[in-house]
């Protein structure tokens, strides 16, 4: 059985009338409706960006490209551990990509390089040790509204060590996927 439809021509129809004029009509609505629902999507939901340096190393290399979402938080909390997009909070137009190490409310210290949140250790199995420092921080309380933000490359990150915790009206995506190049395709963890 096939799908095929065929229209019956009225009796003493004459030759067939092109159809030209509507199937471009059908082309150019195709057409139309996606580049609205590109718009929507890339607008709302997600956006095509591209890492700039090494500081996010191994999960994020230099030029990789990835999607971030930026519905993520409309809704939802940031969490401990999210590798969030934010706008620099001494450039507002330049754009950062870290990850969540304290949140709101935590106590944060750093002592030669390891740190710890309220107290415990964190356990920071996507730092490798080649990328590890010795920096120290004193405790800190994270303050209402804002988050602390790490590099995974830590010797080299210009982080919330140096600018402070990042405020929640500047973060605007959690980076979800990655695309390009092949060999580094998947989702961010």
């Amino acid at each position: 059985m096939t799908n095929e439809l065929q229209q019956e021509e009225p009796a003493g129809a004459g030759p067939a009338v092109s159809k030209a004029p509507s199937h471009l009509r059908l082309w150019i609505r195709d057409v139309v409706v996606s580049i609205a629902a590109s718009f929507l999507i890339i607008t709302f939901l997600y956006q095509p960006v591209r890492v700039e340096g090494t500081s996010m190393q191994p999960e994020l290399r230099d030029q990789d490209r990835l999607f971030i979402n930026k519905f993520a938080y409309r809704f939802g909390s940031i969490s401990r551990g999210d590798v969030v997009v934010f706008h620099y909070p001494r450039d507002p137009q330049k754009s950062y990509i870290k990850r969540v190490i304290a949140l709101p409310g935590d106590s944060l210290r750093i002592d030669d390089g390891r740190v710890y949140v309220n107290g415990n250790r964190v356990s920071e199995p996507y730092v490798p040790a080649r990328y590890e420092d010795s920096r120290s921080m004193p405790e800190i309380v994270i303050p209402h509204g804002e988050f602390f933000v790490m590099g995974d490359h830590r010797s080299i990150s210009s982080d919330s060590r140096d600018f402070g915790p990042v405020d929640r009206e500047l973060i605007y995506g959690k980076a979800a996927f990655i695309y390009w190049p092949a060999d580094n395709i998947g989702l961010i963890h």
